[in-house]
């Protein structure tokens, strides 16, 4: 997962990173409400977490678009062949404690990865059990079928993509639909890239579909 440095003089939206980097908030996101009703048969079917389903398919389709995979260090930009998430998993009460998980492997192992890793992240609390730098942050808001989000940033030149789910609904076909958030930073990322990660996740979704 050695990151490949891009040479900024053959970086073609070089005028593009330069603006978007001196702004106070450089963050460019929108909510999409998602077909997931190929997951959530997988996931009832198979008897697996619906929401580890989602995660291994967002994963999968940010790592498919290679700006997401971009960060910017020291004013240069550096390109992860993959990336990891960094999820939130609730704890006791109203808390919750970060969880790293690596996605290019088999769903069934995934899915015995995944459920290791919940159990013993809970020993780190909020603080990372990996370097971030390469990492997605994935969050949920399963209680609210929402329409937009604002996430906290560091700003600056902290380039983690974000992404976020909300509650799920049926629509009156039977279909399944879900809010599905992402925040990147503009530097790096162009409304064209976020389409292709949408593009790309339904593609990973619709593969559900074989596996039920």
């Amino acid at each position: 997962m050695e990151p490949r440095l891009i040479d900024m003089n053959c970086y073609e939206r070089k005028a593009h990173f330069d603006y978007f980097k001196s702004l106070q908030y450089p963050y460019v996101g929108v909510t999409v409400n998602q077909d997931v009703t190929d997951a959530y048969s997988f996931s009832k079917s198979a008897g697996q977490s619906f929401y580890l389903t989602i995660l291994h398919a967002v994963a999968l389709a940010a790592d498919n678009v290679p700006e997401l995979r971009q960060r910017i260090h020291n004013n240069q930009i550096v390109e992860y062949s993959e990336c990891p998430t960094s999820h939130t998993e609730r704890t006791q009460g109203e808390k919750y404690c970060y969880c790293t998980l690596h996605h290019h492997m088999g769903l069934r192992d995934y899915f015995v990865c995944a459920e290791e890793a919940r159990k013993k992240c809970a020993e780190n609390g909020i603080a990372e059990a990996e370097d971030v730098d390469s990492m997605y942050f994935i969050s949920t808001l399963p209680w609210l079928h929402y329409t937009s989000l604002i996430q906290p940033v560091a700003c600056g030149d902290e380039s983690n993509p974000r992404f976020t789910w909300g509650q799920y609904q049926k629509t009156e076909t039977g279909r399944i639909i879900m809010p599905v958030s992402i925040l990147a930073h503009h530097a790096l990322v162009d409304g064209c890239h976020i389409a292709k990660f949408y593009d790309e996740l339904r593609r990973e979704i619709e593969k559900y579909h074989s596996a039920v």
